[in-house]
């Protein structure tokens, strides 16, 4: 195998890291606030999803979930207990506009006016996410992403939240991980709205980087003093050997995903091997897209959970697992952060970056009203050490998001994997602070020591 080079780091404590980095929390709308159709609320494609048996593998829901939108205070109660700087959040589009186009729902508006009142009077700053995946499925049933139109439809969304709550918040992105959104959502029917084809997830790909041009174009309109951004889901391809075979594997997997995004926003075109590789099912692209979807960005989000394990034997050659894996079978490999990182600043003219999301599932339990959860504590740690060292070796990072604040509804997983610090009993809502809670607030303490 080829030599890796190695990235150390003399990270001890939270001291190690700059002064004004920020340290949040993160969560999505849909995970978390449930009132599925409270107070005006549209359905997404999500509630549609879940509702459809085999789709979620514990057959729950979203109705529910965590509660959030009713116990949102107290969340912010805890956040606040951890000490962290930021909460990095999502707006549930269907909430404030149930059609996803025409009359805006007020209601759902002031859940998120509230929530913003008392995120500042804890002194915590709001990054806003508009999309993390729960399209309202009026726009679902005219066609969805695969539709252009929907692009146009979300600009409109993106400039009326800035428009009323831009003054208020420290970043807005456009989207989170729209590689989940093409290739779960249509390219193997593993996330709503469920459609299994792979075509059309490359055409919606194109689309939704395109309602992130036009987002920004719209927001930039406003002159709010908010950053604006997207947050996107990156890792390193890794061939399992030498090999040709693996290695044009692992070249081929890291265009279509960490590139296919990186390239149009920073380069202004798709990753040639990507389109090559595609064929006749790359995307249609009309005139002019490319200048829509090179907007200059404040910054850039990155979502790191594994790295990509590229094997073309069959069965593929198993990963190496030193660290372990994770609840969701992912493996736990922190050497890959700084690998990526150092790789998108050698290809890319990067803006400051924000971990937007790092974390790991684990099956935790209370036991005499305690969680422990070690394992999840020494990969926090294990990945903030290997943060530090892309800081050190140049890497402009300006701040890290645990993911997540509460256990909360994994997607198709339902309510089985917990990536929580805080714990959730879905039965009684009792929030039970985790270790790796207790371990995140002391870390953070030490900041004022």
């Amino acid at each position: 195998m080829t030599q890796r080079p190695m990235f150390t780091s003399a990270f001890d404590s939270v001291r190690d890291f700059p002064t004004d980095f920020t340290w949040g929390i993160a969560t999505s709308a849909f995970q978390i606030e449930g009132a599925s159709r409270a107070d005006g609320k549209g359905a997404s494609i999500w509630d549609t999803f879940c509702a459809t048996p085999g789709n979620i593998k514990d057959g729950s829901d979203g109705n529910i979930a965590c509660d959030h939108y009713h116990r949102y205070r107290e969340d912010v109660d805890l956040m606040a207990s951890l000490g962290v700087d930021a909460y990095r959040f999502s707006m549930a589009w269907s909430r404030v506009q149930p059609d996803g186009k025409g009359a805006w729902n007020e209601k759902g508006f002031d859940f998120y006016d509230r929530l913003l009142d008392a995120l500042a009077e804890k002194d915590i700053r709001a990054h806003l996410t508009l999309y993390h995946w729960d399209l309202p499925q009026a726009l679902q049933d005219g066609g969805g992403w695969l539709n252009r139109e929907t692009a146009h439809r979300f600009a409109d969304y993106a400039y009326e939240v800035t428009r009323r709550f831009g003054k208020r918040i420290e970043a807005i992105a456009t989207h989170n991980e729209p590689w989940c959104t093409a290739n779960l959502g249509y390219g193997n029917a593993q996330f709503a709205p469920g459609v299994r084809d792979l075509k059309q997830s490359i055409q919606v790909s194109h689309h939704l980087l395109l309602s992130h041009g036009l987002a920004m174009r719209a927001m930039r309109a406003i002159g709010s003093p908010a950053k604006l951004g997207i947050v996107l889901n990156q890792w390193t391809a890794d061939p399992a050997t030498d090999s040709q075979a693996d290695r044009d594997l692992a070249a081929f997997e890291y265009a279509r995903s960490t590139q296919w995004f990186m390239d149009p926003i920073f380069k202004g075109h798709y990753p040639e091997l990507a389109l090559r590789v595609h064929g006749a099912n790359a995307p249609q692209v009309q005139e002019g897209d490319f200048d829509i979807i090179k907007q200059p960005i404040d910054f850039l989000g990155c979502n790191y959970y594994f790295r990509s394990w590229c094997s073309a034997d069959n069965p593929p050659k198993p990963m190496p697992g030193k660290h372990g894996f994770t609840d969701m079978g992912w493996e736990i490999y922190p050497e890959g952060l700084p690998e990526l990182l150092l790789k998108l600043k050698s290809e890319y003219e990067l803006p400051p970056i924000y971990i937007t999301e790092n974390g790991m599932a684990a099956p935790d339990v209370v036991e005499g009203g305690q969680v422990h959860d070690a394992q999840r504590i020494a990969f926090v740690r294990s990945h903030l050490e290997a943060l530090h060292a892309a800081m050190v070796h140049g890497v402009d990072v300006k701040g890290y998001f645990l993911w997540s604040l509460l256990d909360n509804f994994e997607w198709n997983s339902g309510y089985a994997k917990r990536f929580g610090i805080v714990h959730v009993d879905y039965a009684t809502q009792k929030r039970t602070l985790k270790d790796s809670a207790l371990w995140y607030r002391e870390f953070l303490a030490a900041r004022g020591a």
